[in-house]
């Protein structure tokens, strides 16, 4: 956890979030006012930060890897927009009209976290895509994903699969194979930094489904990706415009 989250945990209040991510930083909700819930009840728990900030609390609202990448920090704006609620993002002193201060914190991606697993698999352009047809058409999902892969771009693919359209990923998998050969490299990363992480490399032909969940992230190579000795890579392209001198 970045030192900048861990102090506006340890200064809020109220503490909001999803009751999974909660339940994975007990000790810093000690003597804290908590709002959890479960899954598809962001409205919810945003809407209560809302009311806390209002009420004058400081509030914390949890989101796993970065809250600006699929995480909760669009929804608390989007809300604070319908509201017509006037923001400060940074002002040391309380501004006149102003309802409360907003800070997004920065934290660390699952594309960020799983590449780190296993080597340097992001190091040229790539593509961020979430296979869940809850708030976005599988069709979108579909002209995106063939974009992206027509375009060559590393992909990270969130949301693979789910107990309830465990189908998406194969779908997906079908799309990339029309651009890209079936040895194309793959990471799998569950869990990424958590206590029960877990990565597998393979292709894109060889995605194992069944080890594939919510928690799971994937990362699909580009035309020039490798693997070597265990570790994924995709190359910037250095060594083909710089000469390089190896040792004897």
């Amino acid at each position: 956890m970045v030192p900048q989250a861990l102090q506006a945990l340890q200064t809020a209040e109220v503490i909001v979030g999803y009751k999974t991510y909660l339940d994975l930083i007990p000790d810093l909700l000690e003597g804290k006012k908590t709002f959890a819930s479960g899954m598809r009840k962001e409205l919810e728990r945003c809407q209560a930060a809302i009311d806390y900030a209002l009420q004058g609390y400081h509030v914390a609202v949890v989101s796993s890897g970065d809250a600006g990448i699929y995480g909760m920090a669009g929804l608390v704006f989007d809300l604070c927009h319908e509201r017509d609620l006037h923001l400060s993002t940074g002002a040391s002193e309380p501004e006149p009209g102003v309802d409360f201060f907003v800070e997004v914190i920065p934290g660390v991606a699952a594309l960020n976290a799983a590449a780190s697993l296993v080597g340097a698999p992001l190091m040229h352009d790539f593509a961020a895509i979430s296979l869940s047809d809850h708030l976005t058409p599988w069709e979108v999902i579909k002209k995106r994903l063939t974009a992206a892969a027509s375009a060559d771009f590393v992909l990270a693919i969130y949301n693979p699969r789910s107990k309830s359209r465990p189908r998406l990923l194969e779908k997906a998998q079908k799309i990339l194979l029309e651009f890209r050969s079936p040895d194309t490299p793959v990471a799998l990363v569950r869990s990424a930094t958590r206590p029960l992480q877990w990565t597998s490399l393979t292709t894109l032909a060889g995605i194992p489904f069944e080890e594939v969940d919510m928690q799971s992230i994937l990362l699909v190579g580009n035309s020039n990706t490798y693997v070597w000795k265990g570790w994924m890579v995709t190359p910037r392209g250095y060594l083909q415009k710089y000469s390089v001198r190896h040792a004897d």
